[in-house]
């Protein structure tokens, strides 16, 4: 099939890829994938997760995915008696009102796709299928198989170049020839994974819900809509009666439009795509004819790799040739490429165990950012495990009123992690400092009072501390008594790997009230996660050295939140709406007064579980 993209010939060398650097894994996910050569390659190889969201795409994909062979049509047979595609090739159709390919794609629409004799051929076999499927003639698999090799039959004897977009004013020999419906070429193998999952959606969303080993990414490269190039095919394929216009007959794209075809927009929709893909290993299709400059696709793409390295790949590769092609390489001979990197999907737990953190469902949060991020700012940011695992393109910015808190983050991010991780372990082997140990843990408490209160010490008695509590009273002395936790392994690996994700970082310690919101440039995310007024901690009562939060904090939250977003700035707000029959009145009605976006999380805390929402801004 005539097809741009196809990466047909390029299958080896993705395969040659895949054994240079050692990528393993059970899952291989296409995420753009066409008329699924690649998955259908693979496909006796891996579980094979496919996506595209043009419709004829999805035919395809569940026509090479569904059968490991060509399908035997054994109830057909039984009905029948013939061979389904002799059957149908046989049939003889009239014209009507409703055979949509005659009245609007040949001649008698005024336009020349197709031979008017082909034309009535086409929709003929078209409708015929709809109805043994109807009838339960033809399975699933077998529905998909046969509506595929329509697709590609027609294909076969179009009257164009090979997209859709224009059709030739004169019959080109191909075009003049009958229409013969023919099975669908497919890679025959022994045996298919029956998780096999096929889907037609916008690739970015999708990204957003599923996992796996391997993603294979092949975007459209040019300014071409797919919608546009093939729109006849998507037509055939749906049977929908679309309102058409213009001279090729185009059917309105609906929301068939790729973003990856906007040169203004593919640099964000890669951001949003890579940020989002919890896969292992990216391998990505690209050119040097592509819309964005792969210089720039490699660097984006570092920021999310592992160690920020990304592997690139050269061949060369002839290019399909289409009535736009000398406009878009500007003589430039066409360059394939495919980058390879190990995407960092791990989570960076802060070493600090600290009430409200957001860990467990980071993954959820992450989810339902932006697609473009210049600079982060995680404004009330406690242990600082949001705001060091998100990847920003300029930078990050940790804001954190607590002076104590903010310390021992800046300390964890300022020094070397084995002289933390040798210093605490000498403190706790010299206060003999163990689990519900009491005689140590109060010398050491003491110590700090009265002699060394450095974050090193505090970090350490936090450790040991009740429920992890970082608790001073109205004379400033840390009091929480002993609990039952402690140093543990987990802890040193943490503390190990504690390193923000994006490498500008910067750290304040100040009320968030105090930050100059006008500053910052239009692309700053604000990520907010304020005490929680319905619900309560030891930061949050007002009876421990700190300052409570209550209905006027809760107020005034709201309402600066308010004047970023009518600043134009996005912004993220984590909390609670209803907690133990309780509900927050205040963000409920704010919420409804702004029509801003709810999602629900789900639970979080394991101690004192609740119900946790986001409320944005943005879609």
């Amino acid at each position: 099939m005539r097809y741009l993209g196809n990466k047909t010939k390029l299958l080896t060398f993705i395969e040659n890829i895949i054994e240079k650097y050692q990528i393993t894994g059970e899952t291989f996910a296409d995420l753009f994938a066409g008329t699924g050569s690649v998955g259908d390659y693979f496909k006796d190889r891996y579980t094979i997760c496919s996506n595209d969201f043009m419709y004829y795409s999805f035919v395809f994909n569940k026509a090479k995915l569904l059968n490991a062979v060509k399908p035997d049509f054994q109830r057909f047979n039984e009905r029948y008696k013939s061979d389904i595609f002799v059957w149908l090739n046989n049939l003889s159709f009239l014209p009507n009102d409703h055979r949509f390919i005659y009245r609007n794609y040949t001649p008698i629409g005024n336009r020349m796709f197709f031979t008017e004799e082909n034309g009535l051929a086409i929709d003929g076999i078209r409708i015929k299928i709809e109805e043994l499927y109807r009838d339960q003639i033809l399975s699933d698999k077998e529905y998909f198989y046969i509506l595929a090799s329509l697709l590609e039959s027609v294909t076969k004897v179009s009257n164009t170049s090979g997209t859709y977009e224009a059709f030739f004013k004169f019959w080109e020999s191909r075009a003049s020839k009958k229409f013969i419906l023919e099975p669908l070429e497919i890679k025959e193998v022994a045996s298919i994974s029956a998780e096999n999952r096929i889907y037609n959606t916008e690739t970015n969303n999708l990204a957003r819900h599923i996992e796996g080993d391997i993603v294979y990414i092949d975007t459209p490269y040019s300014v071409t809509q797919y919608a546009s190039a093939y729109h006849i095919l998507e037509t055939i394929a749906r049977y929908d009666f679309p309102e058409i216009k213009g001279v090729g007959g185009k059917r309105n794209k609906g929301k068939n439009i790729s973003l990856y075809s906007r040169k203004q927009l593919v640099k964000d929709q890669f951001e949003d795509l890579f940020r989002q893909l919890s896969f292992k290993h990216i391998l990505i299709s690209y050119s040097n004819q592509g819309l964005l400059p792969i210089e720039e696709l490699v660097e984006l793409a570092q920021l999310f790799a592992v160690n920020g390295i990304v592997n690139i790949e050269e061949v060369n590769y002839k290019e399909y040739q289409n009535h736009r092609t000398s406009k878009k390489s500007n003589g430039q001979k066409l360059n394939e490429v495919i980058l390879y990197f190990k995407k960092d999907i791990s989570i960076n737990k802060s070493p600090l165990n600290y009430s409200g953190s957001k860990d467990s469902i980071l993954k959820s949060i992450i989810r339902e950012f932006p697609q473009h991020i210049g600079t982060f700012v995680d404004v009330m940011g406690g242990a600082f495990n949001v705001g060091a695992n998100v990847v920003a393109i300029d930078e990050v910015i940790y804001n954190e009123i607590n002076p104590h808190v903010y310390n021992i983050i800046d300390w964890h991010l300022k020094t070397d992690k084995n002289v933390i991780i040798e210093s605490v372990e000498d403190i706790i082997n010299i206060y003999n400092l163990e689990k519900k140990g009491k005689i140590g843990y109060e010398k050491l408490r003491e110590y700090y009072n009265l002699k060394n209160s450095t974050s090193l010490i505090l970090y350490i008695l936090h450790m040991y501390s009740f429920q992890n509590m970082i608790r001073f009273n109205s004379s400033k002395k840390f009091n929480t008594p002993v609990g039952v936790a402690g140093y543990s392994n987990d802890i040193k690996e943490r503390i190990q790997k504690f390193i923000p994700k994006t490498k500008n970082t910067k750290l304040i310690n100040s009320c968030y009230s105090t930050l100059n919101w006008s500053s910052f440039k239009l692309d700053t995310v604000f990520y907010f996660d304020p005490p929680y007024f319905i619900t309560s901690a030891a930061y949050n009562d007002g009876k421990r050295g700190a300052e409570g939060w209550n209905a006027d904090h809760e107020a005034e939250l709201l309402n600066t939140i308010t004047k970023i977003h009518n600043l134009g700035y996005k912004f993220i707000l984590s909390n609670v709406l209803i907690h133990q029959n309780k509900t927050n009145n205040l963000l409920l009605e704010w919420i409804q007064e702004h029509n801003f976006f709810l999602i629900n999380i789900g639970p979080s805390g394991w101690r004192y579980s609740k119900d946790e929402i986001i409320v944005k801004n943005f879609n």
